[in-house]
């Protein structure tokens, strides 16, 4: 698949892991400490130094509204809408929308430069933490937007049920009460859960599921229908 070069105000779906398949995410301080990022980096602004620091509070220790060095209080002003995403143990996906011209690309760089110094320091080691640069696949067709984030949202399914894409499925209630369980996705909040509410921006998708309860309806239907799903976004799975 040809490279996209992202356009303002198209959807994305962007997919990156670790060097040799390894480990990025080890414990809940490095997925906490990534999903703060996800939101601290999605900024115009460079990000203060005083973010850099690992994140203690609930939600990560996001900031809506930022004290700047000026002493006052800015909005932030978005490089993407990240509408949804998924953090599995060696890798990461993100449904993006880019809200200005290279708001994908300095978004992803800071980003990835952001947490590969954090992983680096935090464990004693030197060099790349992902796999080169990242995978990016245009949302071209309504197909893409509809289906793309059950897929992601259901990434956390290969820990509980390996191999669920390709139907090796039996209760079904206790996979969606896993997926139910698992925090470092935006999942529950689009389930009606408080999770990260502020590091996506969901209106979007939530026109298209109606409510939580349409949106947990729909991916449970996703689940029993996979064929149909896989194959209208197989192009752009990016795995």
């Amino acid at each position: 698949m040809q490279r996209p070069k992202p356009a303002t105000n198209e959807i994305y779906h962007i997919y990156n892991r670790g060097v040799e398949k390894r480990n990025v995410f080890v414990s809940d301080g490095d997925r906490l400490r990534f999903i703060h990022d996800l939101f601290e980096f999605n900024d115009v602004a460079p990000a203060e130094n005083t973010y850099y620091r690992s994140p203690q509070s609930y939600e990560v220790g996001l900031r809506k509204i930022v004290l700047r060095r000026s002493g006052r209080r800015n909005p932030r002003k978005l490089l993407v809408e990240i509408l949804a995403f998924c953090l599995m143990p060696n890798h990461f996906h993100l449904m993006v929308r880019q809200k200005i011209d290279n708001g994908i690309t300095e978004f992803m760089r800071k980003l990835g430069t952001g947490y590969t110094n954090y992983f680096n320091q935090k464990n004693e080691r030197s060099g790349a933490l992902f796999q080169g640069k990242y995978k990016i696949a245009h949302v071209a067709t309504e197909a893409h937007f509809i289906h793309l984030p059950y897929y992601i949202h259901l990434n956390p399914l290969d820990l509980a049920a390996p191999g669920w894409r390709e139907k090796k499925l039996r209760n079904f209630k206790k996979l969606l009460g896993f997926l139910e369980s698992y925090r470092w996705s935006s999942h529950l909040d689009y389930a009606g859960k408080k999770n990260f509410p502020s590091v996506t921006q969901r209106e979007s998708l939530m026109e298209f599921f109606g409510s939580p309860i349409g949106y947990k309806k729909t991916i449970a239907e996703w689940l029993e229908n996979l064929d149909l799903g896989l194959g209208e976004i197989r192009e752009i799975t990016l795995e």
